[in-house]
């Protein structure tokens, strides 16, 4: 018969919670943060040296400028998005572990032990996190502490409210296996609620990046169309007035030094719409602006490649 495990002290649970969270993940945020600032400060550097003419370089000012908001968003903003995307994964397969843990437990076992049979399951993301726990609770660490590192590993209002529910439960003492099952139809219902808001959203993001390109369509054509006209007619004009003797023609006056001045501003036009509307598709899709930085990424890199390489 073997023997029963040994209630660990609370001074040595302490000090195992302690080595796990040693042993955690590192969030990456910080160095992103540091490496994006640096690399757009770098850029930054760059189009100052060129702009007071010390530099030569293939590039301008202003795509350098576009550079350092690229980096700024894009790596941030794709590394938020890689997370949220994760994170959906693990809340997807919640309710399917909640609900083999709440079968284990109908059998008689203790939360603890429904939780290491659960975790030879397959639940896609969720799967390491679920050996994690049961690694934890077989150090000795108790099943509602192991419940709480989950959550904040995970970290969303989901996984939070149902590791809260679960270990208040588990605390109260009675049948945990009819709160498992509730908390797994809970999550269940929210995750498709969340998934329908998605699909919505959606059709959202899209008429951004619809309305972004159209807008991009409508640079093209006047960079394309309009201003070569208007600087052939504001040339012939002032050959005109040159046969005629006269600086100007009364009344007929086209600024051709402007035009490329106007092109400037279309492209600051550009920029300034990439950034604003990116940062609305992630608020309008997620609610988050880190989401809408990688939004934003993509509508500069695109305005830029066609507005300065494509149809330059």
């Amino acid at each position: 018969m073997a023997a029963p495990k040994k209630k660990l002290s609370q001074a040595e649970q302490d000090r195992i919670i302690k080595r796990i969270l040693a042993t955690e993940k590192t969030d990456h945020t910080r160095k992103i943060v540091i490496g994006s600032v640096l690399g757009a400060a770098v850029c930054g550097l760059i189009a100052f040296i060129d702009q007071i003419g010390s530099l030569d370089v293939f590039f301008e000012p202003i795509d350098w400028i576009i550079f350092a908001l690229i980096v700024v968003f894009a790596p941030y903003g794709f590394y938020v998005s890689t997370k949220e995307r994760n994170v959906r994964e693990i809340e997807t397969r919640l309710p399917d572990f909640l609900r083999d843990v709440a079968e284990a437990g109908r059998f008689g076992m203790t939360l603890a032990d429904s939780i290491v049979v659960a975790s030879t399951g397959r639940y896609g993301r969720l799967t390491p996190e679920i050996k994690k726990m049961s690694a934890q609770i077989e150090w000795g660490v108790p099943a509602s502490e192991a419940i709480r590192l989950f959550s904040e590993r995970v970290k969303t209002p989901l996984v939070i409210r149902m590791a809260s529910i679960i270990r208040k439960a588990n605390d109260a003492g009675g049948n945990v296996a009819d709160v498992l099952t509730m908390v797994s139809h809970d999550a269940k219902e929210a995750i498709l609620t969340q998934e329908e808001r998605n699909v919505t959203m959606s059709t959202y993001v899209m008429v951004v990046y619809i309305s972004f390109f159209v807008f991009i369509a409508t640079i093209l054509i006047l960079n394309l169309q309009f201003l070569p006209k208007m600087e052939e007619a504001g040339n012939t004009v002032n050959e005109a007035a040159q046969d005629l003797g006269l600086s100007e023609i009364p009344g007929v006056n086209i600024k051709v030094e402007v035009i490329d001045q106007v092109a400037f501003v279309f492209l600051l036009a550009v920029v300034v719409h990439a950034v604003g509307d990116g940062l609305l598709a992630g608020v309008i899709q997620k609610g988050s602006i880190p989401i809408g930085m990688r939004h934003s990424s993509i509508m500069l890199l695109s305005g830029w490649l066609m507005l300065r390489v494509l149809f330059a």
